[in-house]
């Protein structure tokens, strides 16, 4: 017999339909509900009726076979044949991480397609995947951040079981997986929990739809519930790391906030499996209390993502002022964010009008992630152009090499390290009619401030629009894509080779460069990253009495002597030291 408890403290009667049967339960504590089942095994289909209602899925449903709207399905975790007994993940700190959407990476869409490609990771040199949402969402196509039954994945991906059998084959082939998780919101097709319980609040906004409660009348069961995902997904998945989405959009004044309980929890779970776990956030808070230790009055987190050097980078690359990137655009920015993380550490932002951010002090770079792209780079655009149409071969790999050359963690999104022709918009596949125009309306209202034509912005609901996003993978070995190919690949493979590049020492970056003269030059140990962005030939001075030789160039005609670097225009040249003269 199996106990069914659900958390329903606003209906007055509950039913649950098991196997098409009507069952009383019984109302407990604190808005439990219970119920002893005989026949509630795995593939049992059920529902909740409450007061009355049509049937309603589980809020905590790991299995929803007929979409958001439909009957929950049993799922019992112990079925599944791990193979993956003795894994271990990398160290988080050595991590090369690869950001995918599910529907858009390979041909199929799916999660048995992802583990088909999984041997291009593996020659990439890539050592943790990560997957963009994939709980389940309404329609069959989207970007998974509105996401309604955050237990149960996505079926149209594959389900829970395409889930494991794509975990367990990265394990196999030594690859880590982290999973991207939404917790600051739900979308809004689908979303029942508010006929269930106050999992929602209207003390605060939410750019997305109704604000989580964290800290209000009954927020412990609603934090609960966010807290039990997470552990689901790092024990029953065996996921290997959790990236949170939009922290700063969790809004929460309880004496422990919800980012240091889970990071708590996890920690404790980490204990219990014997296996590393890790938090990555997104913020844009540029708070370095975010990954600074429970112990001395942070949250724990173990890393978040850094938007400044992106922004750094792209707003000096493309010339773009528009929208946020008028804080940014000069090669200074550029040389802040790689020896100081943000460039916004308590300085005054236009774009904010006020001062933003808090300074990075006694913290190691792999505290941070960074990036030339990411999905909400590339896809928050009108058209969601990557990076490869934006500026040329050039600005690529200077760029690149600058994320790959800093004292932080990279992360590459899918199809960058070729630069895909694809672009990646915006899709949905709401069946409301009403929802899908209003998501067209507010993505027009949201690029305002960017001086973006409206008529410009693609249909989210076209399935042209869906189609136009996945890879072109037979590119790949076409010029220009090869030469870029083949770049990343250098430059992981140099990553590798070199402690000082991996090592994080925030302390030893040294950065010089000319604002007049478009170019930035890099230090970190034995390795000078030195890139020329102007359309000029310009000469570096180096310091005198070493050996160098050059390892990497992204152009023919750059010339090394003792003193002096020659660098074509456009071009990007990393040096090693070899060893220094005896007096």
């Amino acid at each position: 017999m199996t106990m069914a408890r659900l958390w329903a403290p606003f209906p007055v009667n509950v039913l649950m339909i098991v196997d098409g049967k009507p069952f009383p339960m019984t109302k407990g504590r604190r808005g439990w509900w219970v119920l002893d089942s005989p026949s509630l095994v795995h593939g049992t289909d059920y529902a909740f009726v409450l007061d009355g209602s049509d049937p309603l899925p589980d809020p905590r449903s790991t299995w929803q076979p007929y979409g958001v709207h439909g009957f929950s399905r049993c799922l019992d975790h112990s079925l599944f044949p791990w193979t993956d007994t003795r894994w271990q993940p990398p160290p988080l700190s050595s991590a090369l991480i690869y950001e995918l959407h599910v529907g858009t990476f390979s041909p199929q869409g799916t999660f048995e397609g992802v583990r088909s490609l999984l041997d291009h990771f593996v020659n990439l040199g890539v050592t943790h995947v990560e997957l963009m949402p994939v709980s389940s969402f309404p329609g069959r196509r989207g970007w998974g951040y509105d996401g309604v039954d955050l237990y149960a994945p996505h079926e149209p991906y594959g389900g829970p079981e395409a889930l494991k059998s794509l975990v367990d084959a990265c394990h196999a082939k030594g690859l880590a997986v982290i999973l991207d998780v939404v917790y600051n919101h739900l979308g809004p097709d689908g979303n029942y929990l508010e006929r269930f319980g106050p999992y929602f609040t209207d003390h605060y906004a939410s750019p997305w739809g109704k604000a989580v409660n964290f800290d209000g009348p009954g927020s412990d069961e609603a934090r609960r519930f966010f807290i039990d995902n997470a552990l689901m997904w790092l024990k029953d998945y065996h996921m290997d790391g959790l990236r949170l989405d939009a922290v700063h959009a969790i809004v929460d004044t309880s004496a422990v906030h919800f980012l240091e309980q889970l990071s708590s929890e996890v920690q404790t779970l980490e204990k219990v499996l014997g296996r590393h776990l890790i938090l990555i956030a997104e913020s844009n808070l540029n708070d370095p209390r975010i990954v600074q230790p429970r112990e001395i009055g942070g949250y724990g987190i173990h890393a978040q993502w850094n938007d400044d050097l992106h922004h750094a980078l792209h707003a000096v690359l493309t010339g773009e002022k528009d929208g946020y990137y008028m804080d940014f655009g000069s090669i200074g920015g550029i040389a802040k964010a790689l020896k100081e993380a943000f460039v916004y550490d308590g300085c005054y932002s236009s774009y904010r009008d006020r001062v933003h951010g808090r300074p990075v002090h006694g913290m190691n770079g792999d505290r941070f992630v960074v990036y030339l792209q990411t999905h909400d780079q590339v896809g928050n655009r009108a058209k969601g152009e990557r990076a490869g149409e934006l500026m040329n071969t050039s600005g690529i790999m200077a760029a690149s090499a600058l994320v790959f050359c800093s004292p932080y963690i990279p992360m590459i999104f899918q199809g960058e390290e070729w630069a895909a022709s694809s672009p990646f918009q915006y899709f949905t596949d709401h069946v409301d009619e009403d929802l899908g125009r209003a998501v067209v309306i507010g993505r027009k209202n949201e690029f305002a401030s960017f001086g973006w034509n409206p008529e410009d912005i693609p249909d989210p609901q076209a399935e042209e629009t869906f189609m136009r996003s996945r890879l072109v993978w037979g590119e790949r070995m076409q010029e220009p894509h090869r030469s870029v190919f083949e770049w990343y690949v250098k430059m992981i493979l140099l990553r590798k080779s070199y402690p000082e590049l991996m090592d994080g020492d925030l302390a030893g970056v040294r950065v010089k460069y000319d604002e007049e003269g478009r170019w930035i030059m890099m230090r970190r140990g034995r390795i000078i990253t030195a890139c020329n962005l102007s359309p000029q030939t310009r000469t570096l001075a180096l310091s005198t009495g070493r050996l160098r030789e050059i390892v990497l160039s992204s152009a023919e005609g750059a010339f090394l002597e003792e003193e002096s670097l020659r660098l074509p225009p456009g071009s990007t040249v990393i040096i090693a030291e070899k060893n220094r003269k005896t007096p």
